[in-house]
């Protein structure tokens, strides 16, 4: 894509691009004609992409800055801002997380959500036009018992997006979320293991892992939440919250409509609790 063409197309930046929902976002930004610029924390590792990737940390305040800055002056601003990257967590229960690893989790997938926002935020604001999607969960408005401090930064990220698109309406800049149930991506693969794991939760962790392991082999593609994405990107007026997916949908109704007690009986058979 020429400079002159890159100029006509929106500037999309997706961080945590190089696999899963982050590269099917990407693609799926491209193929719609966004010029589009993804992130990992190795930056371009090689193959055959239709968008630029760069080296980006999220945990890391100089290396967004840096970022953002490069593609602010390359391309003149950044139109789209997806929060993608994030940390999975393998099934554990609550307890068997250190302090020090709670807080990591945390510093990826909700203050590396902040540090992003931020950063892109005074140029937005500069031009009175922008859009930020941020990558959700259904366990952004459900419980994970033995994924707690999971959907703890899943729950962060619902409040925070809501409350910063009252923020932000005034300047046309909107703040969404994206709620995925089970995707089949590798996030999973890469999943931190509790660090202070008890043998008192040992045989529920497992059955509880072999559970999620069975839906996750019928689950969804990370393409259908990258459709989500596009079509939240080019809603004239964007909902606050996009389910992605026939299972995300679901949940999303029974949260709703289900009475408390009986979702919470489902949840705990599902789970096999």
């Amino acid at each position: 894509m020429t400079k002159a063409n890159s100029r006509e197309s929106k500037i999309a930046l997706v961080t945590g691009a190089s696999s899963g929902i982050g590269a099917a976002t990407a693609q799926q930004l491209a193929d719609a004609g966004y010029q589009v610029y993804g992130t990992s924390r190795r930056g371009d590792m090689g193959g055959q992409r239709v968008y630029q990737m760069i080296a980006l940390d999220v945990t890391s305040d100089a290396m967004v800055k840096a970022a953002v800055e490069t593609i602010i002056q390359k391309e003149g601003r950044i139109d789209l801002l997806v929060n993608n990257a994030g940390v999975g967590v393998a099934p554990a229960a609550a307890e068997e997380s250190s302090m020090a690893q709670a807080q990591a989790i945390f510093d990826t997938n909700f203050f590396g959500t902040v540090r992003m926002t931020n950063a892109v935020l005074p140029h937005m604001r500069s031009r009175a036009a922008g859009r930020i999607i941020h990558i959700g969960s259904v366990l952004g408005f459900l419980p994970m018992p033995y994924g707690a401090l999971y959907a703890a930064t899943k729950h962060a990220i619902e409040g925070y997006s809501e409350s910063l698109d009252h923020e932000l309406r005034g300047w046309g800049i909107r703040s969404i979320v994206i709620e995925p149930a089970y995707t089949k991506t590798g996030f999973d693969t890469n999943a931190l293991q509790a660090d202070a794991a008890l043998d008192a939760y040992r045989a529920v962790r497992h059955s509880v892992k072999a559970r999620v392991d069975e839906v996750m082999a019928t689950a969804e593609g990370p393409v259908v939440v990258a459709q989500t994405v596009l079509k939240a990107a080019q809603a004239g007026q964007p909902q606050l919250r996009y389910t992605a997916g026939v299972l995300a949908g679901r949940l999303r109704l029974l949260r709703k409509f289900a009475p408390a007690a009986m979702l919470d009986a489902a949840l705990r058979k599902d789970l096999r609790l």
